[in-house]
């Protein structure tokens, strides 16, 4: 008896718990209505399946409940009619679940003829985008050509693509009510394209395109996820749509770089770096070895791509903005002397031509111990702290120290990565949290200073 009460409260709280809860779905952002319906479909199939089944048990436990003197079991192996009568109810059932998603699937993958085209590029972990150019044709791909020069793996030799329009950021901006073919390609593991306002998603596979399209219906900002377990950071592993309206979308696209441009800005000038660098040289040194004594880090030796993503950055004010951010806000002014990229690209330059130097080691801890926190930083940051372009993750190795413990304790505080454009930021704010308080972070960095 306690098992069939049991039964029926199991049903009752299930259905009271699933109408009165206060999580559903988000407000639709995208013409995939259908997605919804057919959603409604399979839960109003499986829900009076597991109603009826439910209620049934109840039933029976009560019904043929052991009694003193009572009926014995009737032992019956066949039943072909009652058998006939489950297979076509059954049947009625999945059909009713499958025939709707099969339906809407059809519709999800034939584009129609006017949709634009939008290439998205996951790996781990993040999302960037690919848009055609004025000859609305995207260029060739491979990823024979991947490089820190050529992270989208174009085909210099195709002259299709030096238009293209390439995205770094993970944020996507469309415009508002135009149909758009997304085409999905990794250059690694299997990733998820997922945007749940437009109620979208599709596997991201190494070595092919999948694609499907949408239409957007409003305007907002919208989580783009991945939703395959693709590594140790999938979890963090975010980007943004942005839906604009049509002059607003065409003011971010005139302001993104053509693969031609950023082929034709690879290099700066070291000789005209230096004379910029030389306002830098009373904080961070005549060789950029850092001064511990005005919080000015280390800077020989570090990746160029990092140094730059740094310098923009401040002078974007996605850096040294925080409240709390005190050696920030002091870095972000100087930044902004840069006037250009071209200034970034030659400062950089000319650091990466200076003589490095080691640190002493200012930061003590258990190295032993730092070495086993270290196994989850060298998933992006590499085994020997060499730092990984393709990762997004700065060199760590022969670094200042002392400013690297700082900036976990920024990240763990949320003083570094909550501005919204701060994407991987935000991804390593996620990460410093792997590492419990302030003894686990002088033992890992003890440990990659024996790198």
């Amino acid at each position: 008896m306690a098992i069939a009460i049991a039964l029926i409260l199991l049903v009752i709280g299930t259905v009271l718990f699933h109408f009165l809860s206060p999580w559903w779905f988000t407000p639709i952002a995208s013409n995939w209505q259908m997605m919804d319906d057919t959603v409604h479909v399979t839960f109003w199939v499986t829900g009076i399946v597991f109603v009826a089944v439910n209620l049934f048990l109840a039933y029976a436990v009560i019904r043929y409940r052991h009694r003193a003197g009572g009926e014995k079991a009737h032992y019956e192996p066949e039943n072909k009619k009652l058998e006939w009568w489950l297979t076509i109810v059954t049947s009625v059932g999945i059909a009713a679940m499958l025939a709707p998603g099969l339906s809407v699937w059809a519709k999800f993958v034939t584009v129609p003829d006017e949709a634009a085209e939008v290439e998205v590029l996951g790996q781990q972990w993040n999302w960037s985008y690919r848009l055609p150019g004025k000859d609305e044709a995207l260029g060739k791909t491979d990823i024979r050509f991947v490089s820190i020069d050529n992270p989208f793996g174009m085909d210099p030799g195709d002259q299709a693509g030096q238009d293209d329009v390439l995205v770094a950021s993970p944020e996507l901006h469309l415009p508002l009510d135009k149909p758009v073919k997304m085409l999905l390609r990794s250059k690694d593991v299997n990733h998820q394209f997922a945007v749940p306002q437009f109620r979208v998603k599709m596997d991201v596979v190494p070595g092919m395109v999948t694609y499907f399209w949408l239409t957007p219906t409003r305007t907002g900002s919208f989580d783009a996820l991945c939703e395959q377990l693709c590594g140790m950071a999938h979890f963090a592993m975010r980007g943004r749509v942005v839906v604009d309206e049509q002059k607003d979308y065409d003011t971010w696209l005139a302001a993104q770089p053509t693969f031609s441009k950023t082929q034709a800005e690879l290099t700066g000038n070291a000789e005209t770096g230096k004379t910029l660098f030389a306002t830098c040289t009373t904080c961070h040194g005549a060789q950029a070895e850092g001064n511990r004594e005005l919080n000015a880090p280390k800077l020989s030796g570090q990746g160029k791509w990092y140094l730059a993503q740094q310098l923009r950055d401040f002078r974007n004010g996605v850096r040294g903005t925080h409240e709390n951010d005190i050696y920030g806000k002091q870095m972000a002014p100087f930044a902004a002397m840069l006037a250009d990229d071209t200034a970034i690209r030659d400062v950089v330059e000319y650091i990466a031509s200076l003589e490095e130097a080691r640190p002493p080691a200012s930061v003590l801890g258990d190295p032993e111990r730092g070495k086993t926190l270290y196994a989850t930083c060298a998933n992006c940051h590499g085994t020997q702290g060499q730092g990984i372009w393709a990762t997004n993750a700065p060199r760590l190795a022969n670094m200042s120290d002392w400013y690297m413990q700082r900036q976990m304790q920024n990240f763990r505080e949320g003083i570094r990565g909550k501005h919204p454009q701060d994407f991987r930021g935000a991804q390593m704010a996620s990460m410093a949290k792997v590492l419990a308080d302030e003894k686990a972070i002088s033992d890992v960095l003890d440990y990659v200073h024996t790198l």
